[in-house]
Formats: structure tokens, C-alpha cells, sequence
């Protein structure tokens, strides 16, 4: 809707009518309308009575268009929700070699570990209305792939463009926490939590999980540690076929404890299933904001009908330059003649 702050400016309309009206300005205004010149054709009488008419006209549209201008309209937008708290989520994934392992079932059909956690990351996404989310990838080493930000929308489409083996074949589980913790904000009194899923063992980087740890002790940040992948597998080889672990490699303890020494907790997806509990779960832990206070946002309309009357005054001005030159110069032709 629109809405005129300072609407009692309207109040100012009638100024030029009671100036108008004042002792002696009809007579002068009767004089100033007098023009000598007539146009070919047409009658003194009739060249000032369409000038009576008009210049009020076009002077009173300029008056109002000023006056609604300076009533400063603005347009009230719908009303938007603004959290009382503010939370900080960066999540870390992990895109080592082993994430392309294909033992987990999506719809049915067999997909690899990266498929499946984006398939269900992406509902988590969603859900996390009044947070701040980043993304974290990590392999031989860990990167920004999105800052803290409102655009759930970005930061989900950042995550389908990620592949395996974009920034190597291991795994800097320390890295990826270290990083975390230092791209949040430390001015915003927020829950900093850290949302760390993978599946194997720290090989690489330059900071080790323990250093990790004692760095999101520090900054009072929340770690949530999830370790993915089936317990066995049944995979092709010359002998036949057998069964296998493919998540021998996974290294619980050390994520258990990366997750309570911080605070938080270590969870275990073995598929889909699991792996969309733990989503639901983290939800109750680290509970979405309720809505604190509603704000619409404001868009000022004040320059539009300023614009007009400029506009207006200046086609107004080019009427009277223009408009005597070509009475003149049609009344010396026709002396001429």
C-alpha cells in the first residue's frame, strides 16, 4: 500500500488560491495576460482566452504534483519476519575419493555417498529459515565454497555443483573445522555450530583434529560430527562375489570426541534413512528461531511526481519561448505580404 508521511503537506493546496484572490491580483493578472500578437486566423480575444485557461491548468497540476512530493509517498512492502537470535551454521562436507563409494540406495537406485548427502542436505537447507549458512568443502585441504548468508537458495546450488576429487583424493577433517571456526563472526553474540560430515579418517592438512578441537573450544563454536557409509557391501571380484566393510576407515572416536568435547554430538548414517533422522535431530538440537518481530520494508516515491513536475515545468517554459517566437514571426510574414 502507499502512504504519505507527511500527508498534512496537502494542506498547503489552497496556497496559491487564496494568493490569487488577494486585493489587486486579478487586475494584474488580467494585464499580464494581454498579448499583442495573434496567431493567423485567430482573434486576440480567443489567443488569450485559451491562455486563461491553460496556464492555470498546467500551473495548478505543477503545484499538486510539488505538494504530493513533498508528502514523501512511499510504498509499504509485505511484511517481513526478523528473528530476535541469530545463528551462525556452516556445514562441511567432505569430497574425499572414498565419498564415491556406492553404497548407499536413493528411490531405489544405487548412488554414491556424495549423491545421497546432497539429496538429503538440501531439505536441511530448507528448513533453516532464520540462519546464517555457509559451506565448507574439504579433501586434501579445505576451501570456502559459500560465506555465512542469509541465501539458503545459493548455498544449496553451491553444494550440487560440488564433485569428488575437486580439490584432491584425502582427507583434512582439521582443516575443514579450523576454517570453520574462523570465518565466524566474532562482533554477533550467535550459536556457532558446525555441522561436519564425512566419512573416513583425518590424512591431510595442516592442522591436526585435536588442534581443530581446542580451537572451537576457544570460540565457544558447537561441532556436529556424521560419520556416512554403510556397514557392508557386497562387491564383484575374480573369486566371486563377497561382503565387505566399506567404512572401515571411518574414524569414530576421533569424531565422537571432536563432538563432545565442543559440545555437540557425533551421529552415524548408515543410509538414507539414518542419515535424515540425524537432520530431524539436529533440528530439535539446535532449534530454528521462532519469528521475533515483523518489519515492511519501505521504497520512497517521492522522486515520481517530482520528476513530473519538472517535466511538466520545463515543457511549460519551452511553450513560452518557443510559442511568441512563432506568433512573431507569422505576424511579420504576413505584414510582409
Amino acid at each position: 500500500m502507499v502512504e504519505f508521511v507527511w500527508w498534512w503537506a496537502f494542506f498547503l493546496l489552497p496556497l496559491p488560491l487564496l494568493v490569487w484572490l488577494l486585493p489587486g491580483k486579478a487586475q494584474q493578472q488580467d494585464a499580464a495576460l494581454h498579448v499583442p500578437a495573434v496567431l493567423p486566423g485567430q482573434t486576440e480575444h480567443s489567443t488569450v482566452a485559451a491562455r486563461s485557461v491553460t496556464l492555470p491548468v498546467l500551473l495548478s497540476l505543477i503545484w499538486l504534483l510539488l505538494i504530493t512530493a513533498a508528502a514523501r509517498p512511499q510504498w509499504l512492502g509485505e511484511p517481513v519476519s526478523v528473528p530476535n537470535e541469530g545463528r551462525e551454521m556452516m556445514l562441511a562436507v567432505d569430497l574425499s575419493g572414498s565419498m564415491k563409494i556406492d553404497d548407499m540406495t536413493l528411490n531405489g537406485d544405487r548412488v554414491n555417498r556424495l549423491t545421497m548427502t546432497k539429496s538429503v542436505l538440501h531439505d536441511f537447507i530448507k528448513r533453516r529459515l532464520s540462519d546464517r549458512l555457509g559451506l565448507i568443502l574439504f579433501a586434501d585441504t579445505a576451501y570456502l565454497q559459500a560465506p555465512l548468508t542469509f541465501d539458503r537458495q545459493t548455498v544449496a546450488q553451491l553444494l550440487d555443483e560440488a564433485v569428488i576429487g575437486l580439490v584432491g583424493e584425502q582427507t583434512a577433517i582439521g582443516d575443514a573445522i579450523g576454517l570453520a571456526v574462523k570465518r565466524f563472526d566474532d562482533k554477533k553474540k550467535t550459536n556457532k555450530v558446525v555441522i561436519l560430515l564425512t566419512d573416513g579418517q583425518n590424512t591431510a592438512g595442516n592442522i591436526t583434529p585435536a588442534q581443530a578441537k581446542e580451537l572451537a573450544v576457544e570460540n565457544d563454536v558447537t561441532v556436529y560430527t556424521i560419520g556416512v557409509g554403510a556397514d557392508s557391501m557386497v562387491v564383484q571380484s575374480f573369486f566371486g562375489s563377497r561382503q565387505v566393510n566399506p567404512s572401515q576407515e571411518l574414524d569414530e572416536d576421533m569424531l565422537t570426541d571432536i563432538a563432545n568435547s565442543t559440545g555437540g554430538k557425533y551421529f552415524r548414517a548408515r543410509d538414507v534413512s539414518e542419515l535424515e533422522q540425524i537432520y530431524s535431530r539436529l533440528d530439535e538440537l539446535e532449534p530454528i528461531e521462532a519469528d521475533g518481530q515483523k518489519l515492511r520494508p519501505l521504497t520512497a516515491l517521492f522522486f515520481y511526481p517530482l520528476a513530473a513536475a519538472l517535466i511538466v515545468s520545463f515543457l511549460l517554459v519551452a511553450v513560452a519561448i518557443i510559442k511568441p517566437r512563432l506568433s512573431l514571426n507569422s505576424v511579420t510574414a504576413g505584414a510582409q505580404h
